[in-house]
């Protein structure tokens, strides 16, 4: 065959998915409600309608005006009386462990022994086995109308990275995930009495030590190593503050922010001292702190996790309880909400920035992980928080909080198309939120309940 006519036959073919790709015309969607909620500015636009293209956001207004000026060809969804909002952030969860409530004798004789389950998952189960874990706890989130968590730390080596990345290539669906990979902890912060061969291999799947500064940044370039998007570290009274910092500036090179478990007000006093970006817990917290936080432009992270009676009906649903654990439980119960009121209200008062995680690492009984999750947003405003400011915490501010506010958070022009809505008016009534009838993440439907309607 003549060489001319081989490479002319040659570059046709390659030249075919170039130009098939040329010719697909871009896909543009057209949701309608009958109102828009603005969490940062608390304002309603009725009627509502947002026009995405490719994925994100195009336009947001009137439904007139945007459905006069849509292109030819526009898919429209009409969600009829919703209330549509942006997708809910969920910026402290686990999603690759799934523990069961221990019965009362075996909690007792271990040492964090309502946590141990979770912790041995790195002993006993696979990697590969708690990324699958993992995958469905992740659709279950995005089906509840969680489009984005931060995952933060018992993931293993690198399962919620491996996780986040499968997400992203389509291969699985659930939420945009920022990925922490190990977290740091000083050794015996979390498990002790291991046995004294396999010691070091066991806390290697779930842990980077730190010990000085010089192994602080160690341990943060492993993280990186995995390609993390956030740092998380476990602080103990028995940090330093040169520890933290190093940590800090290590991950900060790199644009790497850093999230900080402190709930002791020492440990979180180091925290601050060492400029971390977040505050996770903060149960301590004092009011100058919350000064300096402010001050630093530090973010305190709500974690209402055991608000109200929430463990005790989890342990009551799941083992037999005593009834004197019964009522020594129902006690703590009134008095860790009275105390947990109390931080609300220093918090708010004292003008720091906030967002809200749920700390989830288990399923209620009858739930999915993404409704147990949801479910313990709504107690930020049994606490005192206005519902505004509870949808702020979960959408704008926990964007701003994660550096993602030019990608998530709020139906804006350039932003992902992630939606969600919800029958009723989530300002009146907060528990809306555990009730989304419609998720949308990238401009892709992932449930619409109310086309059956």
């Amino acid at each position: 065959m003549n060489p001319k006519a081989v490479a002319l036959c040659v570059a046709l073919v390659l030249s075919l998915p170039v130009r098939q790709l040329a010719q697909a015309p871009p896909k543009v969607t057209l949701v309608k409600a009958a109102h828009l909620l603005d969490p940062r500015t608390g304002n309603v636009l009725s009627p509502a309608a947002v026009l995405i293209q490719d994925g994100k956001i195009e336009q947001v207004g009137a439904s007139a005006q945007l459905k006069a000026n849509a292109p030819k060809g526009v898919q429209t969804i009409d969600l009829g009386n919703a209330t549509l909002l942006p997708g809910l952030i969920d910026s402290h969860t686990h999603l690759l462990v799934d523990p069961t409530v221990q019965s009362e004798a075996e909690r007792s004789r271990r040492y964090n022994g309502d946590f141990v389950p979770g912790l041995l998952l790195a002993i006993v189960e696979s990697p590969s086995k708690r990324v699958l874990i993992g995958a469905q706890l992740a659709r279950e989130d995005l089906d509840s109308g969680i489009t984005t968590v931060r995952n933060l730390g018992h993931s293993g080596i690198d399962g919620d990275v491996a996780l986040r990345d499968a997400i992203n290539a389509g291969r699985v669906p659930g939420p945009r995930i920022l990925a922490s990979g190990r977290k740091f902890a000083k050794e015996g912060d979390y498990i002790q009495n291991l046995n004294p061969v396999l010691a070091e291999a066991i806390l290697d799947q779930e842990f980077l030590s730190v010990n000085g500064p010089d192994q602080a940044r160690q341990a943060v370039q492993k993280n990186l190593l995995y390609a993390v998007d956030v740092i998380k570290v476990t602080i103990s009274a028995n940090y330093t503050v040169a520890e933290i910092a190093a940590i800090v500036d290590e991950a900060h090179q790199q644009h790497i922010k850093v999230a900080a478990h402190a709930v002791g007000t020492a440990s979180i006093q180091i925290a601050i001292d060492g400029g971390v970006d977040s505050v996770e817990h903060g149960n301590e917290i004092t009011d100058e702190q919350l000064k300096q936080m402010r001050d630093k432009g530090i973010f305190f992270d709500f974690t209402p996790t055991f608000y109200g009676d929430f463990f005790t009906r989890l342990t009551e649903a799941t083992v037999k309880m005593s009834p004197a654990r019964r009522e020594r439980w129902a006690q703590l119960d009134v008095s860790d909400t009275q105390t947990y009121n109390n931080l609300v209200q220093h918090v708010l008062k004292s003008g720091v920035k906030f967002a809200a995680g749920s700390d989830m690492g288990w399923c209620f009984p009858g739930k999915t992980r993404g409704q147990t999750s949801v479910s313990r947003f709504p107690v930020l405003h049994q606490a005192g928080i206005p519902s505004l400011d509870v949808l702020r915490a979960i959408t704008t501010k926990a964007a701003e909080m994660l550096g993602w506010q030019d990608r998530v958070g709020a139906i804006e022009p350039g932003k992902f198309a992630d939606l969600v809505a919800v029958a009723g008016d989530p300002l009146a009534d907060i528990t809306e939120i555990e009730r989304v009838r419609f998720v949308m993440k990238n401009g892709e439907v992932v449930r619409n309940d109310f086309a059956a309607h």
